[in-house]
């Protein structure tokens, strides 16, 4: 398993572009994951990163973007362009696509997932959500779960029992909510940055993968 083609792209974006990196695995299954980052960082935070080389070395095609906008609804204007690059491109022929994020980057993704699911768009094929900001710190009242109830996609949580902007038990209970199907994997430990005390970095992000990987295969399987 290698670790494939980086090839740097400028998607257009009204009279922008968003600045982009495709990652091309030697051998491609038809799939893409889609990822981008919360609302500090950009496409290259180390956890995108290293999510994506290994999506890549298990034949998935994995294409990451930098928007640095605060506004969820520029956010996902954003990644529609993004996803609709991915849909008209003649390069990779596609069956569908994953979207994903980070932090803020999953809220952008779930918003346009609902959209999507809305039109019955079969090209996105899930939702993957990696510290998915529920509600800021210590505002537990105020829930950022308006998307999350009407998407019909799979989703994936992977968060920390101790995401100061995750509580566990608010997530849980949403996610009975849901019509979609849905999984929770629970870091223990760990807070929104995906910390844990005693934990080396690597090992808690081999965990993320690994989980992100065996479930995009049970959804295409």
């Amino acid at each position: 398993m290698g670790d494939g083609t980086e090839i740097n792209v400028k998607i257009p974006f009204g009279n922008k572009h968003l600045d982009a990196i495709f990652s091309v695995p030697d051998k491609i299954l038809p799939y893409a994951v889609v990822l981008t980052h919360g609302a500090s960082g950009d496409m290259n935070f180390s956890h995108l990163i290293s999510l994506a080389k290994y999506l890549v070395s298990h034949e998935f095609m994995c294409l990451r973007f930098t928007c640095k906008s605060l506004n969820i609804i520029y956010r996902t204007k954003a990644y529609k362009a993004v996803v609709e690059y991915l849909r008209s491109s003649s390069d990779y022929k596609l069956s569908g696509i994953f979207l994903g994020g980070r932090s803020m980057g999953s809220r952008a993704a779930a918003s346009l997932t609902r959209q999507a699911d809305q039109d019955n768009d079969s090209f996105i094929q899930g939702l993957i959500c990696l510290s998915y900001p529920l509600h800021r710190p210590k505002l537990q009242t105020k829930l950022r779960d308006e998307d999350l109830l009407f998407i019909k996609s799979p989703v994936l949580f992977v968060s920390g029992t101790a995401d100061e902007m995750c509580d566990q038990r608010l997530l849980e209970s949403i996610a009975v909510k849901m019509k979609a199907p849905k999984k929770i994997h629970w870091i223990e430990k760990a807070n929104h940055s995906m910390a844990v005390r005693g934990r080396s970095t690597d090992d808690i992000l081999l965990e993320i993968n690994t989980q992100v990987l065996s479930w995009i295969r049970e959804i295409i399987k």
